[in-house]
């Protein structure tokens, strides 16, 4: 994992991209020269009555702008406050934090779910590799879709069937008679569940990213935590912090 750092950081624009969600970015001093794809920042409120700071993934990173993109949803008061910032305005972040995922050179699926969806396209950036992007929407609000076909082919699934497949992404990748080597996924746990599953019934490496309420965002707290198969050195129990020792990891080491 990278050096973490603290800082000040500068808003250099933020937009809203479909309903309640919004694409940040900001300028740093450090985190942008150091950030992977995969891992996340926690974002601190200016309202003294949240003191916990909010985990949101990086969905971009420009080095030579030192700049960091955030896409999230509003999801309670902490997220609605970060909506409400402009351009110029100052937030507290901590990061990079976490694991990133591993670049490997073999045929990929990258597979975004929901909110889950942002974290790919950095991913999806940095891979040099053959790669298939399969992503998941609740209907035709199909955020961030053109930066990724800039990326690689882009297969499209939704609940309601308003775009894509109707269904899910293994539906997607089912119905287009889609293959890889390996997998790389972040999204709700039912969505990662299944394509555990998949990637076990064929033979296929996968690699996923846990979605989960944090607390410290540091591993001290053990809000965290998941079932894991071998026992952490940490806490001499079958867990996982996701926000330490994730929140990527090879499925094979979690339960979900």
């Amino acid at each position: 994992m990278s050096e973490k750092f603290t800082e000040q950081a500068r808003i250099l624009s933020q937009t809203e991209i479909a309903p309640d969600i919004f694409s940040l970015w900001i300028q740093t001093e450090h985190m942008a020269a150091c950030a992977k794809a995969g891992q996340f920042l926690s974002l601190y409120c200016d309202d003294g009555s949240r003191l916990l700071p909010r985990p949101i993934s990086i969905c971009e990173i420009d080095r030579e702008k030192a700049a960091l993109r955030m896409v999230y949803r509003i999801a309670g008061k902490g997220t609605a406050e970060f909506a409400a910032k402009k351009a110029g305005d100052q937030l507290r972040v901590t990061g990079p934090l976490g694991n990133g995922f591993p670049l490997k050179e073999k045929k990929a699926f990258l597979i975004g779910g929901g909110i889950g969806v942002p974290p790919m396209l950095e991913l999806s950036k940095q891979l040099s590799c053959e790669k298939q992007i399969i992503l998941g929407y609740r209907d035709s609000h199909l955020f961030l879709l053109d930066e990724f076909r800039k990326q690689g082919e882009v297969y499209v699934a939704t609940e309601d069937g308003s775009a894509g497949t109707k269904g899910n992404v293994l539906d997607a990748i089912r119905e287009n008679g889609l293959a890889a080597d390996i997998v790389y996924a972040c999204g709700p746990a039912p969505m990662l569940r299944a394509l555990k599953a998949f990637a076990a019934e064929q033979g296929m490496e996968c690699w996923i990213s846990m979605e989960e309420r944090m607390a410290c965002g540091i591993g001290a707290c053990l809000a965290c935590v998941c079932r894991s198969k071998e026992v952490d050195g940490h806490t001499n129990v079958h867990n996982k912090r996701i926000c330490k020792e994730g929140p990527v990891f090879d499925a094979r080491e979690v339960e979900l």
